[in-house]
């Protein structure tokens, strides 16, 4: 097991990375003039990876779960090459990279073998790197991490920000692999009963921010780590959108973020009764709840976590979140996210290049 970091050949990727495409407005990477939206986070320096260099907006990360329960896309596909062509798809569909995981993170899944994992990740990884995608793996062990970057991927995403596995920093130090460190306080079966804050965006911002510190202590270059407030891991719905209405808080540890939201449960609980979520009576929301939108705050799914149909609270169906997702993309966007994870890129893809054509017309200027 090599543990060099390689990236795919020069000009092979599908999308390219770290140069806008044609027609894309230029915005100034980091924070724009006050009163002009951002459109990505951070500050790119000399070693800045080619995939967390600016492209004037904000990027659409696809999500490819290899896994017979995720929560939207669960058995779709677990055969390899489906799994391969899916990750195209998402590509042709928008994507700027593919994100592939092969271990449910819902709430009380089970933890798989690194064996199974790497049986599952390791075959698309190598299908779409080898097709030029800039591929990042959704891992909490340093192994699968290790012979996926060896397998061409080109970020590590790590749900548990390093605590998971002690040997995934120093593994991502040594390789120089991007990484993506999002807020986590435990594993998926206890994570639901870890959601006690003072201030939840306080709180995280600081927990978070000892992640990072860890991180650079053990090596791992500033230019190199992407933060990710952990939409759903150990936060309720309300948490959630308190998170979501302080994202500069989160820009402001000086890292790219990521924001993943797409189709999670407290999408479906806002929705629930509006037209659309499949409820015949058309009430919303679950009864006494005391909240004008019908919503509970009840503990929220993980990134891979939820349910695949409409629950007895009568929440949308995971498939028809899609126009929230694309509503909170465009809000992370204009935040200034580096990029947003989601399920269908098409609907984000447009977001984002609304948002920074948008940013370009109040006095965004070309990329540094």
């Amino acid at each position: 097991m090599s543990g060099t970091f390689r990236h795919p050949e020069p000009g092979t990727p599908a999308v390219p990375s770290g140069r806008p495409e044609p027609g894309t407005p230029a915005v100034p990477f980091g924070r724009p003039e006050p009163g002009t939206p951002a459109v990505s986070s951070g500050r790119p320096g000399p070693g800045t990876p080619a995939v967390l260099q600016p492209i004037g907006r904000c990027r659409v990360m696809g999500v490819v779960n290899v896994t017979p329960d995720s929560f939207s896309d669960g058995g779709h596909w677990i055969d390899p090459q489906t799994a391969v062509e899916h990750g195209l798809e998402l590509i042709e569909r928008g994507a700027d990279l593919v994100d592939v995981g092969g271990e449910s993170t819902r709430p009380g899944a089970v933890r798989i073998d690194v064996e199974e994992e790497l049986a599952r990740v390791l075959p698309v990884v190598r299908g779409l790197a080898g097709q030029g995608v800039d591929v990042s793996v959704d891992t909490m062990r340093a192994r699968v991490a290790a012979e996926s970057l060896d397998a061409g991927a080109a970020v590590v995403n790590d749900v548990s920000g390093g605590r998971a596995d002690p040997q995934m920093v120093p593994l991502v130090a040594r390789t120089a692999a991007p990484v993506v460190l999002m807020h986590w306080r435990g594993h998926s079966d206890r994570m639901q009963d870890l959601t006690q804050y003072g201030d939840v965006v306080t709180d995280v911002v600081a927990e978070l921010r000892e992640q990072v510190q860890r991180a650079l202590e053990a090596g791992v270059a500033p230019e190199r780590i992407v933060v990710d407030p952990g939409l759903g891991f150990s936060k309720t719905g309300e948490q959630n959108w308190s998170v979501l209405a302080d994202l500069p808080a989160f820009m402001e540890l000086g890292h790219p973020l990521l924001v993943a939201a797409s189709r999670k449960r407290f999408l479906g609980e806002l929705l629930a009764g509006v037209p659309g979520s499949g409820r015949p009576d058309g009430t919303a929301g679950v009864p006494g709840s005391g909240r004008p939108d019908g919503t509970a705050g009840v503990p929220d799914s993980g990134r891979h976590g939820g349910l695949a149909t409409a629950d007895g609270d009568g929440n949308r169906p995971v498939d028809d979140r899609e126009d929230a997702t694309a509503a909170i993309t465009t809000l992370a966007a204009a935040a200034g996210a580096w990029c947003v994870r989601v399920h269908d890129p098409r609907p984000s893809a447009d977001a984002v290049r609304v948002v920074a054509r948008l940013a370009w017309e109040k006095g965004g200027s070309a990329d540094e």
